[in-house]
């Protein structure tokens, strides 16, 4: 994570900004390759499952598991804008999916339109991140800038490499436990919500480990808040733009867990400023439980 830091570095803006957008995005690929191909195949079990599934993976193992290893220190910024609006995708999910409840439809589906208004939410979103990474550079916020950073094609070099080794593993995973899932007989749904968002989120994993490992907890914390915002906005986004997605009633229970699980980590992250040891094994344990009743569930 040295490449992703130092470019912040070298554009003189904070690690934060650099893990809600490029470290997040190139780490949710699989995500929307996954998602978005099977969108087009008229797998919606599996687009739904994967980008829910993969959520609820990100907010519970990989925080837990980041957070145990060393405490994830939460700017301010995090707690009072990047969380909320992560917290704000997940409830307009809620929504747009809830067609039977809301308009008394035959059926619950993300439709095109609702697609459409998906990528509208992340447009403002990188809008966002945009104006304060130009602020932070107008005022002089990043402190870290004077260090020594190495050049442009090195630090870029490191970071995509680094990027495409750890998307490439994932997808290779996928592939064969995908295979493997529906020759068992497991739904679109539960392959979904099970091995292929842990396969597509094995990027986020590594990434922010690693990250925490080498105390670099907004690039961490980042990751996972950016990733998420990344996998309903823009992905779902996309794959109900392209074809439109009906909706297992089953997935209401996973996509209120998720919402819960977001609400959780922004108590966590109040509690001065930083998401520690004892958070992280709730976190992580948290995961173990929602495993065991998925597959009791199916």
């Amino acid at each position: 994570m040295e490449g992703s830091s130092n470019i912040a570095a070298l554009l003189k803006i904070a690690p934060m900004i650099i893990g809600l957008t490029i470290v997040s995005f190139g780490t949710s690929s699989p995500e929307a390759a996954v998602s978005i191909t099977a969108a087009l195949n008229g797998n919606a079990g599996v687009t739904l499952g994967n980008v829910v599934g993969s959520n609820i993976f990100n907010i519970t193992l990989v925080i837990g598991i980041s957070a145990f290893l060393n405490p994830l220190k939460v700017e301010s910024d995090t707690i009072r804008k990047e969380i909320p609006f992560t917290l704000l995708a997940s409830v307009a999910l809620f929504i747009m999916i809830s067609d039977i409840s809301l308009q008394f439809f035959d059926a619950n589906s993300l439709t095109r339109g609702d697609g459409l208004i998906l990528l509208l939410f992340f447009a403002i979103f990188m809008y966002y991140v945009i104006e304060i990474a130009l602020n932070s550079r107008e005022q002089g916020l990043h402190e870290e800038s004077n260090k020594k950073t190495g050049s442009w094609g090195k630090n870029i070099v490191f970071t995509i490499g680094g990027l495409a080794g750890i998307i490439l593993g994932g997808n290779i995973v996928v592939d064969s436990s995908t295979t493997i899932a529906y020759s068992l007989g497991m739904s679109e749904t539960l392959v979904g919500l099970t091995i292929v968002a842990i396969g597509t989120s094995l990027p986020e994993l590594i990434t922010s480990v690693t990250a925490s490992y080498k105390k670099l907890s907004e690039i961490a914390l980042g990751n996972i808040v950016g990733s998420n915002i990344f996998n309903i906005l823009f992905v779902l986004g996309a794959s109900s733009a392209i074809s439109p997605l009906p909706v297992d009633g089953k997935l209401f229970t996973d996509v209120i867990l998720m919402i819960g699980l977001t609400i959780l980590l922004f108590i966590f992250s109040r509690s001065n400023y930083r998401i520690g040891k004892i958070e992280g094994v709730i976190m992580a344990l948290t995961y173990v439980a929602y495993m065991v009743f998925i597959i009791m569930r199916n």
